[in-house]
Order: structure tokens, then C-alpha cells, then sequence
């Protein structure tokens, strides 16, 4: 495999496909820990679509060792949980996060040898899934949750990420805000600087430094380092210069457990079937949630939205996106955001406006009220328009479960009128406003192209 192909490899994911290179090249030389995995133990699975790997990548601090001081966790809890989608056929790779504070249903896992006491079934946080039946647990959690086949886990220790930055020089970062985080053992001035590995971990575990203090911000900083190392990795010359290459690969490995089933030969075969990979077609995102009404300090998944974007990965849909701007240059169409409208509650629900109103919004939809309808109450939910507006009724309808009729108002002005009555099944999510499927860019996430926040 030439030097180019290994930076296409390289590019699926550091973590992930750095392992995948070394044994295409380099076997023997590293060691890699397993753990015993049984899918099929896990009941009723997905189906597996052809041509896609989906990896469960799971970054933990439990063999913090000489950065012991940032293990914050009660035993082996993944700090990151991230659903690695690599389609072959079409050279694309999505990375979905999913926040470990996420409460979901969790099946029932057995005891794991020295490690987890088990569990009968029933809500609780994602990453304690870890705790109680190690990576098996972990694995079978996510996948029910998602409906994502998951081929394969890798188990990334954290600590070990220090040493993989430093083995590639650093990291090119921008810093918008200067931060000083004490837990986290990190302070840094604002703008463009190279973190080594020891800062770059501390961002990386910073509450204090993200976006409102919370996990998903930090899910952010750790999304834009993930670009960072891939582009310091295929754009310098560590794949150019052996020494170099064996330094990097051996800070990775010395970090990872992979499930048993996850051979030297499957690692090969995909490391070859991915060398075409390039930054622009991988794409990060994070599952849409919303607090958990009964704790503030978790959150749970936009059913909806969160479901949309699963079913797209599982079925790699969202590795289509290459061809859509193509498609989408002969016409300016409407977006979300060019819609305007009142929300009208016709289902005798009490407080559903109040419940879709930050829905729609998310969507992009601006919604000027919310309240219950006086002149026109029909028994199927209903968009009204005014004229001209024909465009922008279809937009707002296909936003809406199972779709609405479209009805022209002449005394409408700008305003749509979205009228919820009998038979109200939801919004339909994420992109769905855009025309059919969840997208990156609608869900907010980003490529390993470029970095989406700037110092300049």
C-alpha cells in the first residue's frame, strides 16, 4: 500500500483507521487488547446494509495512569461515544456522537468477569451501560437505541490521547475565548495557537471551556480536534517518513481495545476497501437531544429528529451528500428559514404548541405565536398560505409527520398558518423541511476539512 493510499486510510477516522494501517503494513510490530463482545447475545439486531461499517468508537479514562488527576469517572464509564459509519462503496465516513448523559431505556446485560455487577433492564444514563457489562453492554445499548448494525467496537484509552498529539507535534487549534478550567489543568490564551498533548486533553475534558459549560460544547471541541489531527496527520509529513509513521501508529494502538471479532484480516480488508477516503467526505455530528424533564442535568434524545438521523446512518444515506449540491444548483428553492408562521393548536391537547413551537424553530421555521385557532379549525392537520406563499406551504407541510394538506388563504399575507388537528403525529425532524432525509449541515455538524470556528 503506497504512502497516499495509507493517508486515506488514515483519514476514516485517527483512531479507527490508524489501526486498521498498521496491520496492513506493520504487523506484529504493535499490540492491540481485545475483549470479549457476543452480538449474538443481543437479541433481535439491525440488518446489516452492504457495503457499510459502522464502528462503536468509545473513549475512556479508565487507564488514565500518569494523568490520573482527570479521571472524573466511577468506574469504566466512556466519556465519548461516538457511532463511526464508513461507507465503502461510496467513500464516506459519518461520525455521529451520542452525549453520555443521554437517559435511555438500557436492555439487559449480564455481569462481566471482575468488572460490572449487571442489569435487569430500564432507564438510565448511556455511558453506564460500561459499568455494568463492559463493552458488551455498552455496545448492545447503543445499537438497540439507534438501530445501527454495528459491525465492530474500539476502545480508545484517553489518556493515551495526549501521546498520540504529541507523536504528530500538536495540533493546530483556534481559541476564541481564553480558558482557565482548573479541573481540567488547563489554561490557554484566546486565538490560533499549537496545543500540545497535555492541553489538547485538557480541552478535551473541559466543561468550563465549552459552549454553556455543558457536554454537549465539550462534544464540540472534541469534534474540532478530531479534524485537527486528521489534517496535521495526511497534510505533513508523518506518513512520508517511517520513523515518524511508527511513532504515531504506536501511540494509537498502545490506546485501543478492540472487540475480539475484530481480526487482523477484517482490519486489513477495510483498511484497502477505504483508501480512496478524503476529509471533505467525513463528516461529524452530534444525535439531537433536549433536557430530560426529570433531572436538568441530563438530556434525552429529539425522538423525532434523533431517530431520522439514525435511520439515515443505518441505511448510509447521509454519504450521499456529495451529489446533492450538484442536484441543488439549477434551482433556488425555499428553506426553512425563508418560512414564516402562526402555530395553532386544533387537538385538544393542551400545551402541544408549546411543545412543537421550539421544534419547528430548530428546524429553522420562524414561528411568530402560538394559540388556538378562531377562523379556520379543519379536522386534518392543515397548511394555510397566502398567495405566492404555494412554495413555502410545501416546505412547512413536508416538516410535518406524515405531511399536512395545503390549503391557499387570500387574506394571508407573509405568515403561513400551520393548524395541528386530528391525527397529529409530530414534526418529522431533522432536514425534513430541506426535502426528504436528515443532512450534516442541517443537524450542525461539520467535515474534517476545515475547522467551522475561526480567530481571524
Amino acid at each position: 500500500m503506497t504512502l497516499g493510499k495509507w493517508a486515506a486510510c488514515v483519514a476514516t477516522g485517527v483512531l479507527i483507521a490508524a489501526s486498521l494501517v498498521v496491520y496492513t503494513g506493520y504487523q506484529g510490530i504493535f499490540g492491540i487488547d481485545t475483549e470479549d463482545v457476543d452480538p449474538d447475545g443481543w437479541g433481535d439486531r439491525p440488518a446489516q446494509v452492504d457495503g457499510l461499517h459502522n464502528i462503536l468508537l468509545l473513549g475512556t479514562d479508565e487507564r488514565a495512569g500518569d494523568n490520573a488527576e482527570y479521571n472524573e469517572l466511577n468506574g469504566i464509564r466512556p466519556d465519548v461515544l461516538v457511532v463511526v459509519s464508513i461507507d465503502v462503496d461510496k467513500g464516506g465516513v459519518t461520525m455521529v456522537n451520542l452525549p453520555r448523559d443521554t437517559m435511555v431505556d438500557i436492555p439487559p446485560c449480564e455481569a462481566t468477569e471482575g468488572e460490572g455487577a449487571g442489569w435487569a433492564g430500564g432507564v438510565d444514563q448511556l455511558n453506564h451501560a460500561m459499568t455494568y457489562g463492559g463493552m458488551d453492554c455498552q455496545g448492545n445499548t447503543v445499537e438497540t437505541i439507534t438501530g445501527i448494525h454495528l459491525d465492530h467496537m474500539v476502545l480508545v484509552d484517553f489518556a493515551g490521547f495526549e501521546h498520540i498529539v504529541d507523536s504528530i507535534g500538536g495540533i493546530e487549534m483556534c481559541v476564541p475565548e481564553p480558558v482557565d478550567d482548573p479541573k481540567a489543568h488547563i489554561e490557554l490564551d484566546a486565538g490560533e495557537q499549537r496545543l500540545n498533548g497535555e492541553q489538547a486533553l485538557g480541552l478535551a475534558r473541559s466543561r468550563d471551556s465549552a459552549a454553556n459549560g455543558s457536554d454537549l460544547g465539550r462534544i464540540e471541541n472534541q469534534q474540532r480536534m478530531m479534524g485537527a489531527i486528521l489534517r496535521e496527520v495526511t497534510s505533513g509529513d508523518i506518513l512520508s517518513k517511517p520513523n515518524n509513521l511508527i511513532a504515531f501508529l504506536d501511540s494509537v494502538t498502545d490506546s485501543l481495545t478492540t472487540d475480539s471479532g475484530f481480526t487482523v484480516d477484517k482490519m486489513t480488508e477495510l483498511a484497502i476497501a477505504m483508501r480512496e477516503v478524503d476529509l471533505e467526505r467525513m463528516n461529524m455530528v452530534t444525535a439531537p437531544v433536549e433536557d430530560y424533564p426529570a433531572d436538568p442535568n441530563k438530556v434525552q434524545f429529539q425522538e423525532a429528529a434523533a431517530q431520522d438521523l439514525f435511520t439515515s446512518v443505518a441505511a448510509g444515506e447521509l454519504t450521499e451528500e456529495e451529489g446533492s449540491e450538484e442536484a441543488g444548483d439549477d434551482s433556488v428553492g425555499v428553506e426553512p428559514s425563508d418560512v414564516s408562521l402562526l402555530l395553532l393548536n386544533n387537538t385538544g391537547v393542551d400545551g402541544l404548541g408549546g411543545q412543537v413551537e421550539p421544534l419547528l424553530v430548530e428546524e429553522g421555521f420562524t414561528v411568530t405565536d402560538t394559540t388556538n385557532p378562531e377562523l379556520r379549525a379543519p379536522e386534518a392537520t392543515t397548511v394555510y398560505h397566502g398567495p405566492d406563499k404555494a412554495e413555502h406551504a410545501e416546505v412547512l407541510a413536508e416538516a410535518v409527520q406524515g405531511g399536512a394538506e395545503i390549503v391557499e388563504e387570500p387574506s394571508l399575507g407573509e405568515d403561513l398558518e400551520l393548524v395541528m388537528s386530528g391525527g397529529w403525529e409530530g414534526i418529522a425532524g431533522a432536514g425534513a423541511g430541506s426535502g426528504g432525509g436528515s443532512s450534516v449541515e442541517d443537524l450542525g455538524g461539520t467535515s474534517a476539512a476545515e475547522d467551522k470556528i475561526s480567530c481571524d
